[in-house]
């Protein structure tokens, strides 16, 4: 093998170290291209997760209101609940990329099956917190009957929370560290419509299945995300190329202690950027229908488009991990900074389409020539507007808490992220709300505000952190 060869395989494939190999720093095109490479599959997954939730809502649709109502509040509850803890489990992608940048090969089983255990242990509290939806939504002053519901559609679904926990949390997590990403790519596309054949099979009972009305949309998505979970493993495990790293090995305490203390401020981050959003809605609601159904078309979008960037941000956790492990901080910054301008371009183009074609967007959800949508119609046009903003901050301050998450830099993010969103954003946004008379619109200035705040703050922790971890290097190695 020639010099050159080894170095042009270690940065197309920074994740498979050839000992061999001429360890020299990739070029910007190439960190590009390979963040590229490695974001895309992990796009279409989340992508497909969003679709899965939109089959749902549509054939729960079909019951009646009740059965979209207390279908939808039971399938927010559950993903919300799981999300937060599969913040836990992004600690093993930055752990498997250092110790495979660092040619520590023996060491990923080891990570692989601690947080196998920790998925599980994790399981206990979401399925637990599940049990109790229905007494939880009583207390919260819901009405009995949706509360009844939403307690009988919990119920279901709390079965696919360990599914969801080692299927999402932990092969989303390690696949693309060991460099199996696309491994995600088919299995997820064919989830979503597996998912909808189940979902209108055990809805409706058809084709011999069993009818079970609303609560057979939370049993065909258990049965979906345990079979892809199961799936998943088996081309983990039977693969030859992928079957060195999950060797048997026992889990450890030390190393449990590791990932958690890595994974748990990353949950924190979820939970709190998840209960704005969430706070927001809930705020927005007491402006009126109106605004709500805009608030929720101008959210949608943005959520969609969100997808990328999180991606980008999923890639870069991985490549500056790599190449930390490498001993190359120099690479790891160059990597980080990357897949800041893809994020940062991705939305700007969005962003673009945005403010060029508000109401095109919008007549994807409203007849646009329906006198009784006019009010939500203008409103949501404008809400994208703000948006256009919204997303390139958006985009900024995930791809950025990915970078710090590859330097296993996540204690002092959670902080930014609390004093962004609550400390700034919310505040900023009911204030403009409420007492400057600017509504909805005033919310969202709110929420682009805290997001901008997070995004500059993950942003200069990153220019910081990695040039100080280059200099250290550069002063060892004089």
């Amino acid at each position: 093998m020639t010099r050159s060869t080894a170095s042009t395989r270690a940065q197309s494939n920074p994740g498979n170290p050839d000992p061999r190999r001429a360890i020299a720093p990739p070029t910007l095109r190439r960190h590009a291209a390979d963040t590229a490479r490695l974001a895309a599959p992990l796009a279409i997954a989340q992508l497909s997760q969003m679709a899965m939730s939109v089959t749902d809502t549509v054939l729960l649709g079909s019951l009646g209101a009740g059965a979209l109502a207390a279908g939808g509040l039971g399938a927010n509850l559950f993903f919300v609940v799981v999300t937060v803890l599969q913040g836990v489990l992004t600690s093993v992608s930055v752990s498997v990329a250092q110790a495979r940048g660092a040619d520590d090969l023996h060491r990923v089983p080891h990570i692989y099956w601690t947080g196998f255990a920790l998925s599980l242990l994790l399981a206990v509290p979401a399925f637990v917190l599940l049990s109790f939806a229905g007494p939880l939504l009583l207390a919260l002053g819901e009405p009995s009957v949706l509360a009844h519901q939403v307690g009988e559609y919990a119920s279901v679904l709390r079965w696919g929370a360990p599914a969801s926990l080692i299927g999402v949390g932990l092969m989303r997590s390690f696949l693309p560290a060991i460099g199996a990403a696309r491994r995600l790519l088919w299995v997820s596309i064919g989830s979503v419509f597996f998912n909808g054949f189940l979902n209108y099979g055990l809805i409706h009972g058809a084709w011999g299945l069993p009818h079970l009305g609303f609560l057979g949309s939370a049993a065909a998505t258990s049965i979906t995300i345990w079979l892809t979970t199961l799936l998943l493993m088996a081309l983990l495990h039977l693969r030859p190329s992928h079957q060195h790293f999950v060797v048997a090995r026992r889990p450890t305490a030390p190393m449990m202690g590791e990932l958690f203390t890595i994974g748990w401020p990353v949950a924190i981050t979820f939970a709190v950027e998840a209960t704005l959003f969430l706070a927001t809605g809930i705020v927005m609601g007491l402006l009126g229908s109106t605004p709500l159904a805009a608030h929720q078309i101008a959210l949608n979008v943005a959520s969609v488009m969100f997808m990328v960037p999180l991606s980008i941000g999923q890639a870069a956790n991985v490549r500056v991990g790599y190449w930390i492990g490498a001993g190359q901080p120099g690479a790891a910054r160059h990597a980080g900074f990357v897949a800041l301008a893809l994020g940062v371009g991705f939305m700007s183009m969005s962003a673009l389409v945005m403010v060029l074609a508000p109401h095109w967007i919008v007549g994807l959800y409203l007849h646009l020539d329906d006198p009784a949508n006019a009010q939500t119609v203008a409103l949501a046009a404008s809400l994208l507007g703000v948006a256009a903003i919204f997303q390139i901050v958006d985009g900024m301050q995930t791809v950025g808490s990915g970078c710090l998450r590859g330097l296993k830099d996540t204690r002092i993010p959670m902080l930014a992220a609390t004093l962004g969103y609550w400390g700034i954003g919310f505040p900023f946004g009911y204030a403009l709300a409420f007492h400057f008379g600017l509504g909805a619109l005033g919310l969202w200035w709110g929420l682009a505000a805290g997001l901008a705040s997070v995004a500059l703050l993950m942003t200069w922790r990153f220019h910081h952190i990695s040039r100080r971890v280059q200099r250290e290097a550069a002063t060892r190695a004089g």
